[in-house]
């Protein structure tokens, strides 16, 4: 088994153990961590564990899907910053986390963000009232900056995916390579924008209830 398998079995037992707890709520983890870190793909496994080993009832929601359209961007000036802190809607997000711990509603509409494009799509997926767990990744889950500071109360556990930067760098450079980008804008997009964001990501969040070293 490897570590990110380990850490993910680990991370869904504790969240099924959560959920025994609950009295029939809700239970939402948080899994945050800088753009490459592998969060996601921790995520995912989490919820794969969970569905799977664990019999619960689990779905992954991603913060990605609140970035501002490119148009909002352009008009803000951040379009060449997309990702960083500024660039997602921040509220919307709370809200959203809000709604889902509640539970109130038989089926919840969440956008999801289609990397192929660079753009969310409104409506994404569905989350059924029956969901037990629901698996939220994201940049910034447990930043102390406001008002995202006000989200790591909402989440039952929380993980942070640490990662070396130059590690960071590396998988950074790899993902805009897998898209066919040249050396030039590789570069600039992960210099300029994508490794300043993941070491503020790093300095900048609270301490998690656990940590995962994923270099």
């Amino acid at each position: 088994m490897s570590k990110i398998d380990e850490s993910a079995s680990e991370i869904a037992k504790v969240a099924a153990e959560r959920l025994s707890e609950s009295s029939g709520k809700r239970v939402l983890i948080g899994i945050s961590g800088a753009p490459g870190s592998g969060k996601s793909t921790v995520a995912q496994k989490v919820v794969q564990a969970l569905n799977s080993v664990h019999g619960c009832n689990a779905a992954l929601f991603t913060m990605d899907g609140y970035h501002y359209d490119d148009v909002v961007l352009e008009q803000m000036g951040r379009r060449p910053f997309k990702g960083a802190i500024d660039t997602f809607d921040a509220h919307g997000f709370r809200r959203m986390l809000e709604r889902l711990k509640a539970n109130e509603d038989d089926v919840i509409a969440v956008p999801v963000f289609d990397r192929s494009i660079e753009i969310a799509r409104a409506g994404g997926s569905l989350i059924p009232q029956s969901t037990d767990i629901i698996v939220c990744e994201g940049n910034y889950l447990l930043s102390r900056q406001a008002p995202w500071d006000r989200l790591k109360a909402i989440f039952d556990f929380t993980v942070f995916v640490d990662v070396s930067e130059g590690n960071l760098r590396k998988r950074l450079q790899d993902r805009w390579k897998s898209f066919g980008l040249g050396p030039q804008e590789i570069n600039r997009k992960v210099e300029e924008n994508d490794l300043p964001n993941g070491l503020a990501i790093i300095s900048g969040s609270a301490e998690p209830d656990r940590r995962i070293d994923n270099n």
